[in-house]
């Protein structure tokens, strides 16, 4: 089991495939998603790590949260989540993910906060059809109807479909497709809608009932260790 990312939500655009049909697409950019901390079977009695990405003032930012950054050397973020990770997958602290974490055709889990709608009827939170446009009814054009029995049970069921607060919830859309990366701008093509607003953040994760590409880079896509690389071949080469 893998990390997720944390990404924020651009927005929507489309790509153009090879074929030439267009593929609607759901823009998210990483930065900065760095590992803040980690829970290890010792300590905390599960394995996880602990995620920060964006950067967030320090004024705005807890005196303890300042601590918990300070301690991972890292600067103070503004979304923090946590994954769950095998301890095979384990990241070290202050390791910052890359968009290559993640390859083109990989089934992926995303979780969002859908958009509020405030309170809303029935035909627009439940989709049903309303009453009649005449004959009679003069008051009742968007109503849901009746909403229970007679004197048995002589109540409304928990859970009908009446007018209520919509939107506003955590969802998570399972199996959306991986369409391409962008690493030079950090960021993610998904296929298709995303829960939330534009700027929202967004959890991506590894799909949990899709098994993961074998290309998948494994713990992650970890820039500090491309950035080691490139320091170290120059040296290589002149000692030859």
């Amino acid at each position: 089991m893998r990390s997720g990312v944390i990404a924020k939500k651009v927005g929507m655009t489309r790509i153009y495939n090879d074929a030439g049909e267009h593929v609607p697409v759901t823009v998210l950019q990483m930065e900065n998603c760095q590992v803040v901390a980690q829970r290890t079977q010792e300590k905390n009695g599960y394995t996880a790590v602990q995620l920060g990405v964006g950067l967030a003032k320090v004024k705005n930012t807890s005196k303890a949260m300042r601590g918990h950054f300070a301690t991972a050397s890292v600067e103070p973020k503004a979304k923090v989540a946590e994954f769950r990770v095998s301890a095979d997958n384990m990241i070290d602290v202050g390791a910052e993910i890359t968009v290559e974490h993640f390859v083109a055709g990989q089934k992926v889990d995303v979780t969002g906060t859908t958009i509020g709608k405030g309170f809303q009827g029935v035909i627009k939170r439940h989709h049903m059809g309303g009453g009649r446009a005449t004959h009679g009814n003069s008051v009742s054009h968007r109503t849901h109807g009746s909403t229970g029995q007679r004197q048995d049970p002589g109540k409304v069921f928990k859970g009908k479909h009446m007018a209520g607060h919509m939107g506003d919830t955590r969802v998570t859309t399972q199996n959306v497709e991986i369409v391409s990366t962008d690493a030079d701008r950090g960021l993610i093509l998904i296929r298709g809608a995303v829960p939330g607003s534009k700027g929202a953040w967004i959890l991506v994760r590894d799909a949990a009932k899709v098994a993961l590409p074998a290309n998948a880079p494994k713990p992650a896509a970890i820039r500090a260790v491309a950035a080691a690389a490139k320091n170290e071949a120059p040296a290589t080469e002149g000692a030859e």
